[in-house]
């Protein structure tokens, strides 16, 4: 049973290429301010722990993401306790999506983070969860992600909530700005059409 009260569950999010094996997206997570025990209970040093993350370089995060590749590609299950840790996972065309918890967590959770993650992205993508749509909307992915988890910490699991806090700039802003002359030139037809026009009101008083 874990001996520490804590908010925090998640340990990291991954976004793997299912093809070369690659990284799309990945984020780690270490407990922010260290662990609480509770007053008169135990505290354990194993790794697996909720607040640990023993993966703190990049040549160790890639290990981990190797070796949890090959064993999910021979599953057909969507949770396995890897390395210690309770890890849940959906395939989505050719990517792999991750959620990574402590050995202790509540599967069922996390489960519920990766479905978050898994619609909120269809959402956003218009169910086109791919690695080449995640990569060309990187931006978004990865506000999704803050939107579900900061920290550690879930926030967020309704993806109808998580993709309307993600939104692109509205489409009569761009089609704006996109008409505004921003060159040298426009700018000083601006400047004297603003010049002409204050003559103009001066005469006038």
């Amino acid at each position: 049973m874990p001996t520490n009260m804590t908010l925090f569950s998640v340990n990291a999010i991954l976004i793997l290429s299912t093809d070369d094996r690659s990284r799309i997206l990945t984020k780690y997570y270490s407990q922010p301010h260290g662990s609480h025990p509770v007053a008169g209970a135990t505290t354990t040093s194993s790794s697996s722990s909720v607040g640990s993350n023993p993966y703190g370089s990049v040549k160790e995060q890639k290990a981990f993401e190797k070796g949890l590749m090959d064993k999910t590609n021979k599953q057909s299950g969507d949770v396995i306790l890897y390395d210690g840790r309770v890890v849940v996972y959906k395939m989505e065309g050719d990517v792999m999506l991750y959620v990574v918890g402590g050995g202790d967590e509540n599967e069922i959770l996390l489960f519920g983070v990766v479905l978050a993650l898994r619609d909120s992205l269809a959402i956003l993508l218009k169910n086109s969860t791919d690695k080449r749509t995640l990569i060309e909307n990187y931006d978004l992915v990865s506000l999704a992600i803050d939107e579900i988890i900061d920290d550690g910490i879930i926030l967020e699991v309704d993806p109808v909530v998580v993709a309307s806090r993600v939104t692109r700039p509205p489409a009569q802003d761009v089609s704006g700005v996109k008409g505004i002359d921003l060159s040298e030139q426009g700018i000083m037809n601006a400047w004297e059409l603003l010049k002409a026009k204050g003559v103009e009101r001066i005469r006038q008083l």
